[in-house]
């Protein structure tokens, strides 16, 4: 249907936060209204701009009333780039916010409460927590609408992340407040090699270009891990790239690069070549230091997930005798960390890389009661397994957003553990599957974890007790 023929909604009192910078609102009859950019509190005039079953989407077209818990956004990218969308709204409301989403998913879907509820735990830093950005290089500049009107070209060299809606463009980065330095140093030099050696940067659409992609992973400890994407091979080129960048960037403390001629950014299946420095880096987190690599998965706010953990070791309960089974345990973080207060850690990761990390990190520690195993945890954690190894004494899981297989689900209550440790980046997934494990189990305490301030994202931790 045509705007000019969709209906305009006046005051509108927005009570709650929804996904991608979204207040949700409702009219008098209990109909449902997402307005981009709107905050609780407010209240607006809005234009529909497109109508679903259930609910319609709109834009503000003027403000009777502002929010208490408006602010203004800190980035001059915010309005365009679509990460932090939540930059708008006060950091205290928007954990409120997250906390409330938390019980809305077990409720609705787990159709369970979360036990003894205890308070969100905020970040501590709301800017420059992340130790891991990737970039892109592209060779089409976003253009803003007034951009656009002006004539002005969008072929331009830059390096940057995409904007919402646009695969094909990306967005030329004046700064970013995600990562601390030396992250931006890092993005302009690329940039500005990349300018200066007059290379080609990555085209979507024709699927061509010489400097494709861009990680930086910057560790509390002051070590820098680089990688760099090649969109094609070109020994010289890359060579002159990589030895100028080395020069420029000295803080940079391991060096790789990988040549990705796929369709897709994806580059873990590719081989990754260790170009200078050392050939991984180490981070701490409490007591525990891991050594990481350009492939390596590590939790991305650092700080935070050092507070995760100790909530995770405080729900285990352990006493020390305890045998742990840690399933999606990764590069062994929550295995190692928990490994000096039971008698013994199993963990399953699908990765073999990761648990060959795990492995490795285990040594690093001097670690001798955690056992990794490689392998997908619906295929290896079957009775075979639980008789050769015991059954767990306490279960901790991790999985990924998705959530755990109904056949996982499955296996734990036949196991039966005493305690089971959850957590999870989706609360909705883990409302399912710990619904899934019936009445055998109930939630006795919860909390839930920012680790993305200004985003939808939400950690939750529950502990699940035998009946």
């Amino acid at each position: 249907m045509p705007r000019r023929l969709l209906p305009q909604i006046a005051s509108l009192t927005i009570t709650a936060l929804a996904d991608r910078g979204r207040g949700i609102g409702r009219d008098a009859e209990g109909k449902v209204y997402f307005v981009q950019d709107a905050a609780p509190g407010d209240v607006v005039d809005i234009q529909v701009i497109r109508q679903k079953k259930g609910y319609s989407e709109g834009i503000i077209t003027r403000w009777q009333e502002k929010s208490a818990d408006r602010t203004e956004p800190f980035c001059p990218h915010f309005e365009h780039c679509g990460g932090c969308s939540y930059q708008h709204v006060r950091y205290t409301r928007q954990l409120v916010e997250k906390q409330q989403w938390v019980k809305d998913a077990f409720q609705r879907i787990g159709h369970s409460g979360l036990g003894v509820e205890l308070p969100i735990l905020g970040a501590e830093s709301d800017r420059h927590y992340r130790n891991k950005l990737e970039f892109a290089f592209s060779s089409r500049r976003w253009l803003t609408r007034q951009e656009m009107e002006d004539g002005r070209s969008n072929e331009d060299r830059v390096l940057g992340f995409h904007p919402r809606k646009a695969f094909d463009k990306v967005l030329d980065l004046q700064t970013c407040f995600l990562q601390p330095e030396p992250s931006e140093k890092i993005r302009k030099t690329c940039l500005e090699l990349g300018r200066s050696q007059a290379l080609s940067f990555y085209d979507v659409k024709r699927h061509q270009g010489f400097l494709r992609q861009l990680v930086i992973r910057v560790f509390s400890t002051g070590q820098v891990l680089v990688v760099v994407g090649f969109g094609e091979e070109d020994v010289r080129k890359r060579e002159r790239y990589l030895h100028a960048l080395q020069e420029q960037v000295p803080e940079i403390t391991s060096l790789h690069y990988f040549v990705n001629t796929k369709w897709n950014d994806f580059f873990l299946d590719l081989p990754v070549h260790h170009w200078a420095g050392t050939d991984k880096v180490e981070e701490v987190l409490g007591h525990v230091r891991y050594a990481i690599g350009p492939k390596s998965f590590f939790q991305t706010n650092t700080r935070q997930a050092a507070r995760l953990y100790e909530e995770v070791h405080a729900f285990a309960g352990l006493q020390g005798t305890e045998r742990v089974y840690d399933l999606y345990a990764g590069l062994g973080s929550i295995s190692l960390f928990i490994a000096g207060q039971c008698r013994e850690v199993i963990g399953i990761e699908e990765v073999a890389p990761a648990v060959e990390d795990a492995r490795d990190n285990a040594l690093l520690n001097g670690v001798d009661n955690a056992r990794f195993y490689a392998g997908d945890v619906r295929k290896l954690m079957d009775d075979t397994f639980i008789r050769e190894h015991g059954p767990p004494d306490v279960l901790i899981t991790d999985p990924p957003r998705a959530g755990m297989h109904e056949d996982v689900v499955a296996a734990i209550r036949r196991m039966a553990p005493p305690r089971i440790v959850y957590v999870s980046c989706n609360p909705a997934s883990q409302a399912r599957d710990i619904q899934g494990l019936g009445e055998a189990y109930r939630v006795t305490r919860s909390r839930a974890v920012d680790m993305f301030p200004h985003t939808h994202h939400v950690e939750n931790i529950a502990l699940l007790e035998r009946v």
